[in-house]
């Protein structure tokens, strides 16, 4: 923490320096002016806790042998009190950070095995040795001392009595007196309930296995700020145990994924995550450098190139779960690396997998959530949650044609043409939609639809057949003419899945491929370009086949009801701190 400036006048102004002569900017004057507050608060605090205690008789003094934690220090000096501690203990030959301590019980396995004893009732012919944090301590008296031991999302009450320990009295409160809150500890001693029926266990022995050297947030209020909780996720997992929910049904997320796929015989595959050309979407590429190759490489923004050459291999059913970089913004739905699963399907078009995705994820909402119907914040924990329903079957819309519908206007069959960029450029001016350079037709045109289709998307919603230039990796429609076999699905007016009718003929993608690299030439950093290694391996035989792929940190968002990608990421990206350091 920052010491008080004494100089500081009330307000700022321009001709303020700083000790070194330079400029005082406006950031740092309001700093300095909260590091004064926070000093006077502090210093104020301190007067009276003294006052406080210079007032106490000399016997209550000599009777309290156990100490309640100091929290009224500056944080800085409490972390210097504890290293002092720590170190005092290695100088008298004493490890504070033991290698091992034996637990014979997790804190829930212990919950659950004796939750139902009886009030005031002990197992004292038991013993068990668990281990966890400190989440709070209470003295009571020179004797007896409560805290709460947390691990693993659950909790369980310490008694420590002198009478059950196997210290003498003076070594009991040294100990105790040593252990802080956020400090890991491993206990010894025998499970019952407090007369009031708090479970709890009796220590013979305590150790402290690791100190905390910080002075957490106290329990009562929690971590709220959330740009700490976003850079030291550690210290939120710490603070606010409903946390782990989220990442726990995350997690069952992809468990259910991968269930699925596997029982329908697909084969789980790892591809590279550097690539000499960044394809399989379009998006706009992370650039590293491979010293030993001597070469600019692109972090993947998709598996799908690879998969599809393992389909010509011959492994018919495959997929991937894993991590996508693409250099674009960040905001509530976006990270620049997020997860996803895509599979590809030997033999299967994007009508069987419209309803292989009803069938997931349906199935997979109904067993996280108990029920098809889900409620959700999406404009925040203060304003009134929207339904979302699972229940299949499930809406579809088809992209042009909804897309006229909407606008009450015909577009021209030829979307590439100038007739037809003029006429989105001008939709786009009448209705207010803003569409950044370039403008080519596919940029129009997906502005359009996000703000008329997808809008109507709440509850799980197919917008189908993408016009072609917006899909160079994906096989014409059979029956509507300029258009592909592909779905997006949307939920909650956001994308979740992506999929299509792959196309397998090497000379039609080749010359998509060249569209795209017009696109390129013309500004479009997402635009793709060409893969010749690709177009290679489909000349050896892509069968007919299915591709599909999820997001799977926005589908876990709507799941915990959270509208924030960084509530579903462990590290999520962060803008540097003023000093250039935090970046994750």
């Amino acid at each position: 923490m920052a010491d008080a400036f004494d100089t500081l006048p009330e307000q700022w102004n321009e001709e303020l320096k700083d000790e070194t002569g330079a400029a005082l900017s406006k950031s740092e004057f309001k700093r300095r002016q909260k590091a004064n507050r926070v000093a006077a608060e502090r210093a104020e605090k301190a007067a009276t806790k003294a006052a406080e205690q210079a007032a106490k008789p000399a016997k209550e003094k000599e009777e309290g042998g156990l100490e309640e934690d100091n929290e009224d220090l500056d944080p800085a000096a409490y972390r210097e009190n504890r290293i002092r501690a720590v170190t005092l203990k290695k100088e008298k030959g004493i490890n504070p950070y033991p290698h091992k301590f034996h637990v014979s019980l997790s804190v829930p396995e212990f919950v659950a095995k004796y939750n139902d004893l009886e009030p005031g009732s002990q197992l004292q012919d038991v013993t068990v040795s668990v281990a966890g944090r400190i989440y709070s301590k209470r003295a009571s008296g020179a004797k007896l001392l409560f805290y709460d031991l947390h691990g693993e999302g659950k909790k369980v009450q310490l008694m420590a009595d002198v009478r059950n320990s196997d210290l003498d009295l003076t070594a009991f409160q040294t100990v105790h007196n040593d252990t802080k809150r956020g400090d890991i500890v491993g206990v010894v001693g025998y499970p019952g309930k407090s007369k009031k029926g708090e479970l709890s266990i009796f220590p013979k022995a305590f150790q402290v296995l690791s100190p905390c050297l910080h002075m957490p947030p106290k329990a009562h209020y929690g971590l709220k700020d959330q740009e700490t909780r976003y850079r030291q996720r550690y210290l939120d997992l710490i603070c606010n145990p409903e946390v782990r929910g989220i990442f726990y049904t995350r997690a069952k997320v992809i468990q259910f994924v991968r269930r699925f796929l596997d029982d329908r015989g697909f084969l789980e595959v790892e591809t590279p995550m550097m690539n000499l050309i960044p394809g399989g979407a379009t998006a706009k590429p992370f650039v590293t450098h491979h010293n030993d190759l001597k070469q600019d490489m692109y972090m993947r923004i998709a598996p799908e190139l690879f998969l599809k050459q393992l389909v010509v291999g011959g492994i018919e059913r495959v997929y991937e779960m894993g991590r996508q970089f693409r250099n674009e913004g960040i905001d509530l739905t976006h990270n620049p690396e997020f997860t996803t699963v895509e599979f590809y399907m030997a033999y299967a078009d994007y009508n069987d997998l419209m309803e292989m995705t009803e069938q997931m994820i349906s199935e997979m909402v109904m067993a996280i959530k108990g029920s098809h119907k889900i409620q959700y914040h999406a404009n925040g924990h203060d304003q009134p949650p929207v339904e979302i329903d699972f229940t299949p079957p499930w809406r579809r819309i088809s992209m042009v044609s909804g897309l006229e519908e909407k606008l009450g206007i015909k577009f021209p069959a030829d979307l590439m043409g100038p007739e037809a960029r003029k006429m989105l450029a001008e939709q786009c001016i009448k209705h207010n939609v803003n569409c950044p350079s370039p403008q080519t037709p596919a940029r129009l045109l997906d502005k359009l639809v996000g703000e008329f289709l997808e809008e109507q998307c709440t509850s799980p919603t197919f917008i189908c057949d993408h016009p072609q230039l917006m899909s160079p990796l994906a096989k014409w429609h059979r029956t509507l003419p300029g258009m592909t076999e592909r779905f997006e699905l949307f939920i909650n007016k956001r994308e979740v899945c992506n999929s299509y009718t792959e196309l397998n003929d090497p000379i039609k993608q080749r010359e998509l491929f060249q569209d795209q690299s017009a696109a390129k030439a013309e500004g479009d950093d997402e635009a793709m370009f060409v893969d010749e290694d690709f177009c290679t391996a489909l000349e050896y035989g892509l069968p007919p086949t299915g591709g599909w792929g999820m997001g799977i940190d926005r589908l876990t968002m709507m799941l915990t009801d959270t509208i924030n990608i960084k509530e579903v990421l462990f590290f999520p990206a962060m803008k540097p701190r003023e000093d250039g350091t935090g970046t994750a």
